[in-house]
């Protein structure tokens, strides 16, 4: 218990995060929350942006071999129940899709990154295959997309220590793989799920940046879109 207060208070001194949700809301549905990925502190800034509830049954996915490297990485990644991943013992019958849903079975949400590595923070990369299989796999699962705003400048890639910047973390409305959908085109409709949040929070007057978080959405529907 002491260990998460004290990663939520290391995110809120990273990132000075604010919260909004865009019509959606906080839920304890099982869900995939995918989010642009600039920094390797983004996994505790979602995590840590949920509420206490939800948070229990997430799981973030992060790179094995980053947050096994030492003691406190690994203290970190116990704390937050990261599900890692090793990027290097990929196998044909053991994929980190398969893992991944393995893992969470009945119960757990997951945290995700789909563009496989870390972006600039300039544009979103595109996203690789892993969010279709999952969604294909699992329909039943409510993807829900998140923009992490200034990330990039909290941690720079190839910086180690974390520059204190207010960020923002925006939850968008869910979303399903359609009926007949091809990968392609749900892939690059995921993709604009995230940059069409980013581009709505910098076209808002400055109010909207201030930490206060904006009105929740619509409940989102029980069942997947046809």
């Amino acid at each position: 218990m002491l260990t998460e207060i004290a990663i939520n208070l290391l995110a809120k001194f990273m990132g000075g995060a604010s919260v909004r949700w865009v019509d959606s809301q906080p839920d304890t549905t099982q869900r995939v929350y995918f989010a642009n990925h600039t920094s390797h502190i983004d996994v505790i800034l979602v995590w840590s942006a949920l509420p206490a509830h939800v948070r229990k049954i997430t799981r973030p996915v992060a790179a094995k071999d980053y947050w096994s490297q030492n003691w406190f990485r690994r203290k970190l990644a116990r704390a937050y129940n990261a599900l890692l991943i090793d990027r290097h013992e990929v196998k044909v019958h053991q994929s980190p899709v398969d893992v991944m849903l393995r893992e969470i079975g009945q119960e757990h949400s997951v945290i995700i990154f789909p563009e496989g590595g870390r972006s600039d923070g300039v544009a979103i990369g595109e996203f690789k295959s892993g969010l279709y299989y999952m969604a294909r796999k699992r329909p039943d699962l409510e993807l829900i997309p998140v923009y992490l705003n200034n990330m990039n400048r909290v941690l720079p890639r190839d910086e180690y220590l974390p520059i204190p910047l207010l960020t923002t973390v925006t939850f968008g409305p869910p979303m399903w793989l359609e009926r007949g959908e091809s990968k392609v085109d749900f892939l690059a409709r995921a993709r604009s799920a995230v940059i069409k949040l980013g581009e709505a929070y910098r076209e808002e007057p400055d109010h909207s940046r201030t930490g206060l978080p904006a009105p929740l959405g619509p409940t989102p529907p029980a069942g997947a879109a046809g």
